[in-house]
């Protein structure tokens, strides 16, 4: 197992340095550290020598991949792709280009916000899904089940913006029971995270309870749900200690690689509830063209989708004892 977890550890580091070229070959291909400047400084008249100080500031001076000039290995590090690109492998995220702010200390200060929406609306909702899951496939073919085979498809047919322009008006400006956009620290921030999160357990419960509908009633038919029926145990009990359990390496394969995912938040979530997150903090970035944080938190995202990948492989062996990596 261990040789294992570092082979796949190795082979996510090609994986990184090829995440990283390609958004630094993307980012130059569309503007060049010249239209990167004029964008920030945000005039129209934007005079040579302004221009040739922000980029000697954010070290955007410098050649791109080779410094001609340079011996040594000096070629190769006095360069702008070394100097902000590979630095992220340690974690150095550099300043935001557009307000000269600490990308690391962002980070570190949005992660908490982006958690408190995100990890709430992951465990109510895995825990009710599941359970609403577990219910159609207990009335399997009757017309409990098909009420909530549509309930689940009409759910799914609805856009997410619907239900957080809809959660908004209704709960917000007619019923007027929890605010409409922002966020407050303490044990006040509960009033800003009930409309958030309850707006992301109904815009996932259709897609997620069909799902795992679909992954029980595979299960049911099994020929050791079979032999359970034979011995005389009921159908509940069936369903939760047999099926549920046999069912969890399908259910864990979606579950933990979006544990790392709900670290960067919801860019659409955020930016409609004014959430100083993640996601709101990408949009922004995105909306300012500043390519020092999109570029962080694309390297950051990367990251923790090849983290769920590890985690998930480690899960199979915790659920299913059989399963071995070598």
């Amino acid at each position: 197992m261990l040789r294992y977890l570092v082979r796949r550890v190795l082979y996510a580091i090609p994986i990184l340095i090829g995440v990283n070229v390609l958004t630094f070959a993307l980012f130059f291909v569309v503007n060049t550290p010249d239209d990167m400047a004029r964008m920030q400084l945000g005039v129209k008249r934007v005079t040579p020598e302004a221009i040739e100080r922000w980029k000697q500031e954010r070290g955007y001076d410098k050649p791109l991949l080779v410094n001609a000039a340079a011996t040594g290995a000096a070629r190769i590090t006095d360069t702008i792709f070394w100097n902000n690109s590979l630095r992220l492998f340690a974690f150095d995220f550099g300043k935001a280009e557009s307000d000269g702010r600490d990308i690391g200390h962002e980070i570190a200060t949005r992660m908490g916000p982006s958690l408190a929406i995100a990890l709430p609306v992951f465990l109510v909702g895995l825990a009710a899904y599941v359970t609403f899951a577990l219910l159609m496939a207990l009335f399997r073919a009757t017309y409990l089940d098909f009420s909530g085979v549509v309930l689940c498809v009409a759910a799914m047919s609805i856009s997410g913006m619907f239900y957080i322009i809809g959660g908004q008006f209704l709960v917000s400006k007619l019923w007027n029971l929890a605010p409409i956009s922002g966020f407050a620290g303490g044990l006040s921030a509960w009033r800003f995270m009930v409309l958030p999160v309850a707006v992301g357990l109904v815009a996932g419960f259709g897609e997620s309870s069909r799902w795992y509908r679909t992954i029980f009633l595979e299960e049911i038919n099994r020929d050791y749900v079979r032999t359970a029926r034979a011995k005389g145990l009921s159908e509940g009990r069936v369903l939760v200690h047999h099926v549920l359990r046999n069912a969890l390496i399908p259910i864990l394969t979606g579950v933990v690689v979006v544990i790392p995912s709900l670290f960067l938040g919801s860019l659409v979530m955020e930016s409609f509830f004014g959430i100083p997150g993640l996601g709101s903090y990408t949009i922004d970035a995105i909306n300012s063209q500043d390519f020092a944080v999109v570029r962080s938190m694309v390297f950051l995202g990367s990251l923790l989708y090849i983290v769920g990948l590890i985690l998930t492989d480690i899960s199979y062996t915790i659920v299913d004892p059989r399963i071995r990596f070598e």
